[in-house]
């Protein structure tokens, strides 16, 4: 078995396992980061796509790329669409912040291409893959591309390897907490080769279930409605699609702009917490540690958020030589994950029709929503919850 030393160890390729190696690269520590996708796989998998201002500062800043700024969508806002008419909720004038679309394969062939030019050591296409995070020196085992068995040391390891992360499940039974909900609905998303409908995401509540208006680029469309979590992508063809998000989305003079449909699938919805982050010296970040429904747009930008955290903590690992540090990383990472999961959840239940909502579930729902487009206050907690928590320390 080949066996070779570095100061992090980093299960998980994605943009925050990159993220967090390149931030490390940049305070004079080394990593080395595995995952068992080829850079292909993850390059061609379709993710999420708003930016919160802060992850947009992110990469800018930390120098990744300013790609997300030049060929990203600045969004100043959203649009609450029920009873037929659209509400928009103007994030500049509220809080004074915006969000950008930017899909997430930009942001990893970003922060990849970034690693790749700094020397950065990332080994897709691993296979096998075995952590052991205890005692003061974790190892990762597995067998690289080239098929040798391979034995990363380290003096700590992250699992930033998803929520089926490997990591997670290998710290000792009974050393952690985990809260989970199940949500009775999931989405249908589909891409649309199709010019925009609107300039910004509309989130709909309709009688016919929730529908969601995104963009990808100007001729590329990002759409998703309501579903059984049960559903069967084969059933819907594109007449029957386009069918279902005319009944949720046109009228009163807005009209849908519709296309050729590809790449469909349904989105199951969790929300999913495990605390504490850190068992010895293995510590999680992203969906490791935490899911929440795409509602919210999170998920993506807790992760990175995790990461920002987290290469503090490190840093000051290793300045000081102490691992008390590293028992502050769960509280400061969880302050701003339950903050999005209340947020996720509460945008979820306002916006999606349960199938045995009463008709004064209905009204309550429309109640809600007048009072958010009512009030200034209350469309300025949208708008600085979806903004991302700018002054959060």
């Amino acid at each position: 078995m080949r066996t070779f030393r570095t100061q992090v160890a980093i299960v998980g390729a994605g943009p925050a396992g990159l993220m967090l190696s390149h931030l490390l690269h940049r305070s004079g520590i080394d990593s080395v980061v595995v995952d068992n996708r080829t850079h292909e796989q993850i390059a061609t998998t379709i993710r999420a796509g708003i930016l919160e201002a802060g992850s947009v500062r992110l990469l800018v800043d930390s120098g990744v790329s300013d790609r997300v700024l030049t060929e990203g969508d600045r969004h100043d806002g959203v649009v609450l669409r029920f009873q037929g008419d659209n509400h928009r909720i103007d994030f500049q004038d509220l809080v004074g912040e915006s969000v950008w679309l930017y899909p997430q394969t930009d942001v990893f062939l970003d922060l990849a291409a970034r690693r790749k030019a700094d020397g950065g050591d990332v080994r897709y296409g691993v296979s096998g893959t075995a952590v052991d995070g205890s005692g003061d020196r974790p190892t990762v085992d597995f067998i690289d591309a080239d098929g040798t068995p391979t034995r990363i040391e380290a003096e700590l390891l992250v699992g930033a390897d998803g929520s089926r992360s490997i990591c997670r499940h290998a710290f000792p039974e009974g050393a952690r907490t985990e809260w989970f909900r199940a949500y009775p609905f999931a989405w249908f998303g589909f891409l649309a080769e199709a010019p925009q409908s609107h300039p910004e995401l509309i989130y709909t509540r309709s009688d016919h279930g929730f529908a969601l208006i995104s963009q990808r680029t100007a001729t590329t469309q990002r759409m998703y409605f309501q579903c059984s979590p049960t559903e069967q992508v084969d059933a819907w063809d594109d007449d029957r699609i386009w069918s279902e998000m005319r009944k949720r989305v046109n009228g009163n003079g807005f009209e849908l702009k519709e296309g050729p449909i590809s790449a469909k699938m349904v989105l199951p919805f969790r929300s999913y917490v495990t605390a504490p982050m850190r068992h010895d010296r293995m510590l999680l970040a992203g969906d490791a540690a935490h899911t929440v429904p795409p509602t919210g747009a999170k998920g993506l930008n807790l992760a990175l958020a995790d990461v920002r955290v987290l290469h503090e903590v490190i840093a000051e690992f290793f300045t000081r030589a102490s691992e008390d540090v590293l028992d502050t990383y769960t509280g400061r990472a969880l302050d701003r994950v339950w903050r999005a999961q209340h947020f996720s959840y509460w945008m979820t239940s306002m916006l999606h029709t349960a199938e045995d909502a009463s008709p004064f579930d209905i009204e309550r729902q429309h109640g809600e929503l007048a009072s958010i487009i009512g009030s200034r206050h209350g469309a300025a907690y949208l708008a600085e919850a979806y903004t991302g928590w700018q002054h959060q320390k």
